[in-house]
């Protein structure tokens, strides 16, 4: 019973272990990706604290255990505190499924057999409000939860707004990404700090699909 329940495992924490193998079967994309990993992880204007943040937001979105696994323990070693691993969390909630929301205008279109070649235009977001309508308990239960993840608590809402544009890079909602760009221009955010957010967004999105390549050579030498 203990061997079948092994190799049925398909993540077990050990299996990161076998990323080096990776590095020996593709070894300059391999060094090229870790370069690059290091420099988006650094500390720059954003505090390397605030970057493991959202790089767990991030982890998150893309459903990584192992980079979760990591960069909790990276932000623990960054002195983040649970409360704040807690409130980036439920950011990445709150804009994952704010992306399914958002892209809801665009079902709103087609169903009424859009004649527009335009699939995105910043104007369609504003039909959003007629899911109120249509679903208004449902609509009215989501924005309450919205807000309350985004508003501030132990992170500031500059903090979860930089933490909130990352992860609308990682779902690539357009129209999050202009929403939350704004709100975190709004709240004090400079360009550097926004641009070091979405290429937190992208080390961790692609680490995902390294991360992963461990389980690829497990199934590969089963």
């Amino acid at each position: 019973m203990t061997v079948a329940q092994n190799v049925d495992s398909l993540y077990k924490k050990s299996n990161i272990n076998r990323i080096s193998e990776l590095g020996q079967l593709a070894p300059e994309a391999f060094k090229a990706f870790f370069n690059f990993n290091g420099k988006a992880l650094a500390e720059g204007k954003l505090t390397a604290k605030l970057k493991e943040l959202i790089a767990i937001a991030v982890a998150h979105v893309t459903g990584c255990p192992y980079c979760i696994d990591i960069h909790v323990t990276d932000a623990k070693k960054q002195e983040a505190t649970k409360e704040e691993m807690a409130e980036a969390v439920l950011v990445a909630t709150a804009l994952k499924a704010g992306s399914a929301l958002a892209h809801g205008v665009n079902a709103l279109n087609s169903f009424d057999g859009q004649e527009n070649d335009e699939l995105y235009k910043a104007t369609y977001f504003k039909r959003l409000a007629e899911f109120s309508k249509l679903n208004g308990d449902a609509f009215k239960a989501f924005i309450d939860f919205d807000q309350q993840a985004l508003k501030a608590g132990k992170l500031s809402v500059k903090e979860k707004e930089l933490i909130a544009v990352a992860i609308a890079h990682t779902t690539g909602c357009p129209y999050c990404i202009d929403l939350h760009t704004k709100a975190a221009k709004k709240a004090g955010s400079s360009l550097e700090e926004i641009a070091e957010a979405i290429f937190v967004a992208v080390a961790l999105k692609a680490g995902s699909a390294l991360a992963h390549g461990v389980n690829a050579l497990n199934a590969y030498t089963e």
